[in-house]
């Protein structure tokens, strides 16, 4: 039988005998049974937590189609809060549950709506003011403590970090569940849950490649739209409808077909070129304007695309309150944020969101959808980006959006990582035809963790997507890479002078991109109209490409077909078809040619990334060290030709042919890389991504010493990447764990001092007014820590600490705050109970399911790096500080990641 009332009445008294109880016995209840307890089974509740869910039982149901508010956890039903929480049971068991309905109060989520029966707490504050504490109903007592077994576990909200340590105990569980099955039927099931993966990364490799597919036959025949059309069909390109003919009668150029004479034919020419770049950069700017979101000043956060122009809101993060300092600007409100999630190439958010970071939408299917068709156009423009970072991006949102099939990957954001990685990775695979090269840029570039079972299901999705594209064949060249070239000659001794030179000028090189852009966004893009209208920022980058490309054969060209004549060696039966492959006396000439066209590029790359279209920055940055590459090819080239008597060239052979020893090509392909290098700071997977397109084992090794020396130079030069100077500007919680910094300090020099307001204090009674608890709440979301949590301290001894997205969803569910009292133990004991409730008689005043009974601490005097150790291995929120083992204080890991920044900035 239950205890007596009085033992529920003085809960903090069972919570001070915590430490003297020992040996309690769990005895676990089946899926599909109500089994009861025995009456002589003693048990200790602990806080019943989301690890132990069955989550077979919590499919989403498909009653709404997804959308871009759409969880990345999936829907939980058809109401209109799509973040819905897991219930904690015993595993294996199904349990009933209540949906979420948030508050606004100082916070960026929904109103509330309360249809719940009068609680515990509000008849205890009744019977209280009415004078009749001593005479409480037992039985209304008793369906209090039944509450003790519900957890409705709450999802993540946006813009916060992921609890991998949840998720990892969640998946735990389920797999436990699993084992403990030694029938056919279970066997079956637990071959099925280990195939999952295999079968989902394999699903979301064909759907990339036939995406790919799509994009890049569009692309290339809206592109040549500018410049003419095909008379044997409107749909072909200059390249389709030319297909193996010297001379195409079937290609009209919009000036033949507006006017036969050749006098005014060039203006006509220029005029439809420019027109349609203008066009079609808008129209790809309207779709992505599709993706327009505006986030509340609470979510500290400068923007979510690539604008290096964002305005700097400096979080007020606790971590500002060191030594006792309180900071009086920490309730200070910012204007919204607005950003585009279609725009830029998304690696970057990428990255993050595979960290831990919540970004609900970001890979949605509308994003999916929009930035797809936006892509088209954007490209088709001829302004100077790529599709390759955008394909990153695309291929994360397919893998996102089929992870909804099952429910392992959809209800566990730790096990959807897994599959992002792979979809990351799958992307790249598609975009160069690299699938070994995607491989490495998953491991090297996207992913925060990646275990050997990752390695292989992400070598296994690239593969299944590189065969889908060559099944399909989009280039109709039965190749998947998108363009190949071979070189015949070997590269000479003396040719590794001018291999380091360029590793030198290529790091530079994208070292100088990253400061030009910043500083061009911080100046241009902060005109006020400029910053309230992006169209015409578009608009005038557009119209300056289309005027200003026209006119130079190498800056029209698209930027695919640009890098592969740069890269191609001379071809002896059409040796003058690209321009590429010069005479003698017509090297300086070509040289001049190319290097306008050089300064051209690299002006138009700066200006256009981080326009609000979707952009990639790698294949323009490989274009513009192609360039270099090239020019500085042709004057070794030149050199030879002038002084083939020197004791450096005598290896070359005489009289062999214009590239019989220097190959510009080569030199192209190799400053290509190396600026890449600068820009992204990407090493063995260039490397390996340059191997694949040239199939070339001779030149891997000048590929690589050109890689490294550009790594070197742009580390000197700029120490963050394009991407990584992008994280740090918009404040994302993001800690590089392939950079460890040297800390010299301890835990007690980030901590901030305990505040009233920032802690529950149950020392004299674990009832908590529910106002109180919403004051505290309320705080941590003007403070911008909408995932943070609030420790419970007894007798200044940290006992517990209930996260504020619990504690949120919790008071959402009372009916009235102001007269409810909380039940905020951390352990309770009882002798069983006859059966379970159904949810409509579950408690909502007793909040003991959802405190964390034993949350991650660490001495004040820990160390910095295994404060480093512990958010970046295990994924923390945040860490309690112990000090005599007394609470001390609480660190977020925002206030952690701030601090490293400021470290990193002080040096």
């Amino acid at each position: 039988m239950p205890r007596s009332t009085s033992s529920l009445h003085r809960s903090n008294r069972y919570d001070r005998e915590e430490n003297d109880e020992e040996g309690y016995n769990f005895a676990p209840r089946r899926s599909s049974t109500r089994a009861t307890t025995s009456p002589v089974a003693t048990r200790r509740l602990r806080s019943t937590r989301g690890s132990e869910v069955d989550l077979h039982s919590r499919m989403p149901s498909r009653a709404m189609p997804p959308d871009e508010q759409t969880s990345l956890l999936g829907h939980r039903d058809g109401s209109s809060q799509n973040y819905t929480s897991v219930p904690a049971s015993i595993s294996a068991t199904p349990r009933p549950r209540l949906n979420r309905h948030s508050s606004n109060a100082g916070s960026v989520l929904a109103g509330k709506h309360h249809t719940r029966a009068e609680s515990f707490g509000h008849r205890l504050v009744s019977a209280l003011r009415s004078s009749r504490s001593a005479t409480f109903d037992e039985r209304n007592m008793e369906e209090s403590r039944h509450s003790l077994y519900h957890d409705e576990r709450v999802w993540y909200n946006q813009f916060t970090s992921t609890d991998w340590v949840h998720d990892s105990i969640a998946d735990a569980y389920r797999v436990k569940a699993l084992r403990n099955r030694k029938d056919f039927r279970g066997r079956l099931k637990a071959w099925f849950d280990g195939a999952q993966g295999w079968v989902l990364v394999a699903i979301i490799g064909v759907i990339i490649a036939c995406i790919a597919y799509f994009v890049d036959i569009t692309e290339s025949t809206i592109f040549d739209y500018k410049e003419g059309y095909c008379k044997s069909g409107w749909y072909f390109g200059k390249s389709a409808c030319c297909f193996g003919l010297h001379s195409c009668e079937e290609w009209s150029t919009w000036s033949q077909l507006l006017s036969p004479s050749s006098a005014q034919a060039e203006s006509i020419d220029f005029a439809a070129y420019v027109i349609g770049v203008v066009v079609l950069a808008s129209m790809a700017f309207f779709l992505t304007s599709l993706t327009r979101t505006v986030i509340p000043s609470a979510v500290q956060l400068s923007t979510l695309d690539e604008n290096l122009g964002a305005d700097l809101h400096k979080p007020q993060l606790e971590g500002d309150e060191v030594a006792g300092k309180q900071n009086p600007a920490a309730d200070t409100a910012h204007p919204p944020m607005i950003y585009y999630s279609a725009a830029g190439s998304g690696v970057a958010e990428v990255r993050v969101i595979l960290s831990g970071f919540v970004i609900h939408g970001y890979l949605g299917l509308k994003t999916l959808v929009v930035k797809t068709l936006a892509l088209i156009f954007s490209v088709s423009s001829g302004l100077s980006i790529g599709k390759e970072g955008p394909f990153v991006h695309i291929a994360t949102c397919v893998g996102n959006i089929a992870c909804r099939l099952f429910s392992k990957y959809n209800h566990n954001d730790a096990k959807r990582r897994e599959v992002l990685s792979a979809s990351a990775a799958s992307g790249v695979a598609v975009a160069f035809g690299a699938p070994i090269g995607g491989v490495l840029f998953g491991l090297e570039e996207v992913s925060y963790y990646f275990p050997p079972k990752t390695l292989f299901r992400t070598f296994f999705c690239c593969i299944a997507a590189a065969l889908s594209l060559k099944f399909l064949n989009p280039y109709g060249t039965n190749k998947i890479v998108m363009f190949e070239v071979r070189y015949l000659t070997d590269w000479q001794l003396f040719e590794m002078i001018a291999f380091i030179l360029l590793g030198i000028l290529g790091g530079a090189a994208g070292a100088l991109f990253i400061k030009a852009s910043r500083f061009w966004a911080r100046t241009f893009r902060r005109i006020p109209l400029i910053k309230r209208w992006p169209l015409v920022e578009v608009i005038l980058v557009a119209l300056i490409t289309g005027i200003v490309s026209f006119w130079n054969r190498y800056t029209r060209l698209p930027v695919t077909e640009l890098l592969f004549e740069l890269a191609s060696p001379c071809d002896p039966a059409h040796p003058g078809a690209t321009g590429l492959c010069p005479s003698m006396e017509q090297i300086p000439d070509t040289i001049a040619y190319l290097l306008a066209a050089f300064v051209i590029k690299s002006v138009l790359t700066i200006i256009t990334f981080g326009i609000k279209v979707p952009a990639g920055i790698y294949v323009p940055s490989m274009v513009v060290g192609g360039m270099l590459g090239r020019i500085v090819g042709h004057f070794v080239q030149y050199l030879v030709f002038l002084y083939p008597e020197l004791p450096l060239f005598s290896s070359c052979p005489r009289d062999a042919g214009i590239e019989s020893c220097v190959v510009p090509g080569v030199y192209a392909m190799v400053a290509a890389g190396a600026t890449m290098c600068g820009v992204t700071r990407l090493s063995v997977t260039l490397a390996v991504i340059l191997f694949e397109l040239t199939g070339s084992l001779d030149h891997v090794l000048p590929f690589s010493i050109a890689i490294l020396v550009s790594k070197w130079t742009a580390d000197a030069l700029e120490p963050l990447s394009i991407y990584d100077l992008l994280t740090d500007m918009n404040n994302y919680p993001f800690l590089d764990n392939k950079i460890r910094p040297v800390f010299t300090s301890e835990l007690r020099d980030i901590t901030p001092r305990v505040r009233e307001e920032r802690i529950i204090d149950i020392s004299s009674s674990s009832l908590v007014l529910a106002s109180e608890l919403r004051s505290k709440l309320e705080h941590l979301h003007k403070a911008g820590e909408l995932d943070s949590g609030l420790p419970i301290v007894r007798d200044k001894v940290l006992v517990g600490l209930i996260p504020g997205p619990d504690l949120e969803f919790a008071l959402d569910k009372l009916d009235n705050e102001d007269s409810s009292l909380c039940l905020m133990a951390t352990a309770v004991g009882w002798e069983g109970f006859e059966d379970e409730l159904d949810a409509e008689d579950l408690d909502p005043t007793d909040f003991t399911p959802y405190i964390d009974p034993a949350p991650v601490a660490l001495d004040i005097n820990s160390p910095m790096d295994l404060v480093y150790e512990c958010f970046v291995k295990m994924g923390l929120r945040y860490i309690c500080v112990l000090k005599d083992g007394k609470y001390s204080g609480l660190v977020h890991k925002k206030a952690f990641v701030k601090y490293v920044k400021e470290l990193g900035a002080s040096k």
